[in-house]
């Protein structure tokens, strides 16, 4: 699909972090397991601009995963954001309120990657702790296909955009994704 030489992610599992490769093998899910495609890349090309202008990937295939911090009354809860790449996740808006957060924020870099067990530049939604949300815009569940990270900056998956409703702790809200600026 596009530049990339996809393959089946259940046989790839060297290409996916830990908690991607077990959320693959354990997955019970409404859409087929052999529907989720992973494609080796090159590291230094992970970031989503750089991958989508490398592999032919038009940004708006492309979904990008970000790691919040919600905080209320002295607690902070993780959740993820997943919005297209032509958009940006309204964190302070949109997620903040449907968290019930006092204030939400980008998490921390070192905080995001050692709750998620993946590493910067390949989160994904797929393999999160069961008790995160995971808030996906739903121009992103309408998508055929998205690529997302897969846990690790050598590797995309390619998933139907519908796929991340069925995660666990999914929602799919409205208008999540604001136009870039």
């Amino acid at each position: 699909m596009w530049g990339l030489q996809t393959r089946p992610a259940a046989e790839r599992g060297d290409l996916l972090a830990a908690p991607v490769a077990a959320a693959v093998e354990g997955w019970k899910h409404a859409t087929p397991v052999s529907e989720l495609l992973v494609a080796e890349i090159d590291p230094g090309l992970a970031d989503t601009a750089a991958c989508c202008d490398a592999y032919g990937i038009p940004m708006g295939a492309s979904a990008n995963c970000v790691i919040v911090a919600a905080k209320r009354g002295g607690q902070t809860r993780m959740a993820a954001c997943v919005v297209l790449a032509t958009t940006r996740a309204d964190v302070n808006g949109v997620a903040r309120r449907h968290l019930g957060a006092r204030k939400a924020s980008f998490a921390r870099q070192e905080d995001a990657v050692e709750a998620a067990g993946m590493e910067y530049g390949g989160i994904t939604p797929i393999g999160l702790p069961a008790d995160w949300p995971v808030l996906v815009d739903s121009a992103v569940v309408e998508a055929a296909h998205v690529v997302v990270g897969s846990g690790l900056r050598a590797s995309k998956l390619v998933v139907p955009g519908a796929v991340l409703a069925e995660l666990p702790g999914a929602e799919v809200i409205d208008g999540l994704g604001v136009p870039a600026e």
